[in-house]
């Protein structure tokens, strides 16, 4: 959700019925009218989360309700933020064995008797109701969406599929095509999607929510009903069929022995889906099993390496003005995310065309973003395009995205350092530039830093902030903060080639365009490194990032690492100079006018293609441990799998090298380097892992 809508949010009271003022934890309770209001409000935290003491404290209240009906039941968040944003993670890590299926099953328990109460129980969501608060919110007779919300199943993410019967009560609810799709995918269903899908049986306005309840208990809103796809599917042959098209659909995204939850949640719905009582049954088991494997144990340590990201970047930025220096692809998606998420931001470039069509770009970014036409008018109210740069008088923090030209960098800085406020902060987008050279002829280079956003800017979460010699530390915990409130995840990195990102992943895609200059087609690449769990092969890769980037990239690195580089690919430099620059130029290595190409090759690589790119991903990040880049393993793992994709299922580069084993990897570079060259020579790193 955007920050304006927040604000709106923290202006408007929720309505809470007669709880308003109901102390009581984690459920507040109050009766007015014979209409019973339990609204949840986790203690210490801004987010309720269902925790076994949410499903104990539900548990009392619905004995309570048990013996003394009300005329209806109302359960609501407390919280600015939503609703609910699923079960707690740090509960999974005391869950084992026959614990995990007793802890379900009560949980169970619970909510069949709360289905089961004899009057009308109605949930009034706001914000986020994801994964087990969506399946509280799926055992209430009624679902009340406030304008805003979502629901959600992200389970699949931690390896899992939904726990607490999400898996046979959303099917039974809406089209049960769509409910698997929605289970199998993690993909949420905002308001209009959720009111058209009938999970929402009323969308309204916050103002509105009482009068919505009313109209419920008078009987005046009828109840969502299954359609005739869902009787259909009661049928085995049918639901046979639909499985095995979902199994072949799944598996061109994920492979079963890397992500085995969404497989094991299509067995168990072709196999029980008719049946409800067997299908809880499936699901509690099924659900214990994946709690056990490597996958789900490493998305936990992907989760949690997030949440120590995000920790990173709390505080109060005292930024409300960014000013962007440069309205091209990467400036135009740093100026319109600013503007999304709240900040006043001016755009600044000396060519009037790129800043028409970034304000294309914003309203594009918003309309995926599913923000409503008011949200929308907001913040392009908010961004505001000014070629002759105005903006740099009154700006807090001031983004330089022009292209990588240290000249051209230079004068940008002159200019702007002349015009800005004394305290305010100047951050380079640089990706490849060093920054104590940028900020050699600076007049304040204590208040210069990196800002290194990835491409797109509005799907990448990752921000590298990079310290210079000479940074002073309260610019660097501000930027930190800004990350935060533009909800990106920082991780702070110091000053060198390629910083950590970069430096690590320029090898893997380099090291494929010398297997392409082998003769080893250029989809066996891609599809190697597909099978190893990135989301994309290198190739591929170099497309979308942009093959001029990687180019300058790989040039500024060979020339400033001591360690050898793979060399250049011809090719590349020729795309380069005849424009054909990846996706955004719409024809790279790959012709990318029918969207992404997914390579299916029917022939095999040389046996060591995959060590021969990961390894060298892997020996890259050493070296930024070993040089102080990072400030350790956990953080070049977040980096790396929120920058790249790095495998989630592997939980980060550095994880994987410690579980395949550090000496093996070491012995392998060794043998690598001894067949292809000393770029493979590893680190002196790996003996202090």
């Amino acid at each position: 959700m955007s920050k304006p809508v927040l604000s709106y949010l923290g202006e408007t009271k929720l309505a809470l019925g007669p709880a308003e003022n109901a102390e009581g934890q984690p459920w507040r309770r109050a009766e007015a009218d014979g209409v019973v209001w339990l609204v949840l409000d986790c203690a210490d935290t801004s987010t309720n989360t269902i925790s076994a003491s949410v499903l104990e404290g539900l548990n009392a209240e619905v004995e309570a309700l048990e013996k003394s009906p009300p005329k209806a039941v109302v359960l609501r968040s407390a919280k600015m933020n939503g609703f609910a944003a699923g079960a707690d993670i740090n509960g999974f890590r005391e869950m084992t064995g026959e614990g995990t299926v007793d802890l379900l099953k009560q949980g169970h328990e619970v909510l069949d008797r709360f289905e089961k109460l004899p009057c009308p129980t109605i949930a009034v969501v706001h914000g986020m109701a994801l994964g087990a608060g969506f399946e509280i919110a799926l055992a209430c007779d009624y679902r009340i969406a406030v304008n805003g919300a979502k629901f959600g199943f992200p389970e699949v993410n931690l390896g899992l599929h939904p726990g607490l019967g999400g898996t046979y009560r959303l099917p039974a609810l809406i089209d049960p095509l769509e409910a698997m799709t929605m289970m199998l995918t993690g993909k949420t269903a905002y308001t209009k999607k959720a009111k058209s899908a009938g999970i929402a049986d009323v969308v309204v306005e916050e103002r509105h929510v009482e009068a919505a309840v009313a109209a419920i208990v008078a009987g005046e809103v009828e109840r969502q009903k299954p359609g005739l796809k869902a009787k259909a599917l009661q049928f085995d042959a049918a639901r046979g069929f639909t499985a095995n098209r979902m199994r072949s659909e799944t598996a061109k995204k994920a492979k079963k022995e890397h992500y085995p939850a969404p497989y094991a949640l299509i067995d168990i719905w072709e196999e029980h889906g008719d049946d409800r009582k067997e299908m809880q049954k499936a699901e509690i088991e099924s659900f214990a099993e994946l709690l056990k494997t490597e996958t789900s144990q490493n998305l936990q340590r992907v989760f949690f390496l997030q949440q120590g990201l995000k920790n990173a970047a709390r505080g109060e930025d005292g930024i409300d003005h960014v000013h962007v220096i440069g309205a091209g692809e990467m400036g135009a998606e740093i100026a319109a995310w600013s503007a999304i998420r709240g900040k006043r931001v001016t755009l600044g470039d000396i060519n009037l065309k790129p800043l028409g069509k970034a304000v294309k770009t914003a309203a594009k970014i918003c309309k995926d973003k599913h923000l409503t036409s008011i949200e929308t008018r907001d913040v392009l109210d908010r961004l505001v395009p000014d070629p002759k740069g105005y903006g740099l008088a009154k700006a807090d923090l001031v983004i330089e995205a022009a292209t990588e030209n240290p000249e051209l960098k230079e004068k940008i800085y002159a200019d702007a350092e002349g015009r800005m406020k004394v305290d305010a902060i100047l951050a380079t987008n640089t990706s490849s530039l060093r920054l104590k050279e940028l900020s050699s002829k600076l007049k304040n280079p204590n208040r210069f830093a990196g800002l290194h956003f990835f491409n797109p800017v509005s799907k990448m979460q990752l921000i590298e902030v990079v310290r210079q010699d000479g940074t002073d530390e309260g610019v660097l915990e501000r930027l930190m903060a800004f990350c935060g409130q533009i909800s990106r995840l920082p991780v702070p990195v110091t000053d060198y080639p390629g910083f950590l990102v970069n430096r690590a992943l320029t090898p893997y895609l380099m090291e494929a365009m010398v297997l392409m200059e082998e003769g080893v087609d250029k989809a066996v690449i891609d599809k190697a490194a597909i099978d190893f769990g990135m989301p994309m092969g290198p190739v591929a890769l170099a497309d979308q990032v942009g093959l001029d980037i990687c180019l300058h990239v790989a040039e500024s690195l060979k020339s400033s690492l001591d360690k050898p580089m793979p060399e250049i690919n011809e090719k590349l430099r020729t795309k380069v100079e005849a424009g054909d620059i990846g996706k955004k130029s719409g024809k790279g290595f790959y012709d990318w006018s029918d969207g992404t190409p997914r390579p299916d090759p029917d022939k095999s690589g040389p046996d060591d293609l995959t060590d021969r790119l990961i390894l060298p991903m892997l020996d890259g990040c050493v070296e930024c441990l070993r040089r102080g880049v990072a400030r350790d393993a956990d953080e070049v793992d977040g980096a790396m799998i929120f920058a790249t994709g790095f495998a989630p299922f592997r939980g980060g580069p550095m994880h994987y090298a410690r579980s395949r084993g550090t000496d093996e990897i070491r012995n392998r570079l060794k043998e690598l380097a001894e067949r292809h060259g000393n770029r493979f020579e590893p680190d002196p790193g790996w003996t202090d892992l």
